[in-house]
């Protein structure tokens, strides 16, 4: 899992008290404090290879409870670290996760609207819609090959599934209960599902359009969050929000440790062999010590940061 090469730094979305922080990637320090965005900033997609980051702004809610709903992505100069450019997301609002298409798009749910929305990154604007069939669009994630894109729609307890090159909706995936996060193996065959309601993950058959397996979170007591793949797939990590921790798993999710962090953990960053989980419920990130599978060091940034990358 390791990296060349060093970082030259960490950038934070503290969700908890509107800001966005740039941290020293080796002191962990924070060096600089965004402040004066509207409510409220969430979640992340930063590319440092091209020097920039964006962080859409939500509204002052949660996903299902959003009542004031926002429309706008900021984008950010990675090596200024300054705020430099607004995307303007309407008429679809509450956009939510941003990820990179293969065509060098950014593909973003915006929840209450019930649409993936497409920005073209030249030129800082909406240009297209992808209808998910959804109440709410939550979380989403691209195939590796480029050819499919899926939501995870929370509380519909479905997997929207659309055909990204012809931007069609192929159709939905039932799971038994409400989904919190989704991610997908490296050979594209196998989506991780995770279960709102129980300590599960749901592993869908991507080419069967079926759940093949459900997976069991050991030493996780309530349901979790997030699901993510380390750079190299050799494991991933998993979050509960309300069990205070982090799971490691293996590809063939048959070995598992649960390791506990700090209070309501959210997104990780694999960097090296470290892996760094945000806690939004007490201003803390812990990093794991992934090979070992073992808890490593803890520091604070900020109030309550969800996600945060190095670049």
């Amino acid at each position: 899992m390791s990296e060349p090469g060093g970082a030259r730094g960490i950038i934070a979305v503290d969700k908890m008290d509107g800001k966005v922080l740039f941290l020293n990637p080796t002191t962990y320090e924070t060096e600089v404090v965004l402040d004066g965005f509207p409510r409220n900033v969430h979640e992340l997609l930063a590319l440092p290879e091209t020097g920039l980051a964006y962080v859409p702004i939500f509204g002052d809610g949660i996903h299902g409870r959003n009542p004031n709903p926002q429309h706008l992505v900021c984008v950010f100069d990675l090596g200024k670290r300054a705020h430099v450019a607004t995307i303007d997301t309407r008429p679809y609002i509450a956009p939510h996760t941003p990820k990179l298409g293969p065509d060098g798009l950014i593909y973003i749910t915006c929840e209450n609207s019930a649409v993936v929305a497409v920005i073209d990154r030249k030129t800082n604007a909406v240009v297209e819609a992808l209808d998910t069939g959804s109440t709410n669009g939550h979380r989403l994630i691209i195939s590796p090959d480029g050819s499919r894109l899926y939501t995870e729609n929370e509380e519909d307890a479905t997997v929207s599934v659309i055909d990204l090159p012809k931007r069609k909706l192929l159709g939905k995936i039932a799971t038994p209960r409400p989904l919190a996060g989704i991610a997908i193996s490296a050979d594209g065959r196998t989506l991780v599902a995770v279960d709102d309601a129980e300590p599960v993950l749901f592993l869908i058959d991507a080419e069967a359009g079926r759940i093949r397996e459900e997976v069991r979170l050991e030493g996780v007591p309530k349901a979790a969050q997030i699901a993510r793949y380390a750079p190299d797939n050799s494991i991933i990590g998993v979050t509960s929000l309300t069990s205070d921790t982090v799971s490691l798993i293996d590809p063939s999710f048959r070995q598992q440790t649960a390791i506990k962090v700090g209070r309501q953990p959210m997104d990780m960053a694999f960097h090296g062999d470290e892996l760094f989980i945000a806690c939004q419920g007490d201003g803390s990130v812990h990093v794991i010590d992934v090979p070992n599978k073992r808890h490593k060091r803890s520091f604070a940034a900020g109030v309550g940061c969800e996600t945060l990358a190095f670049f």
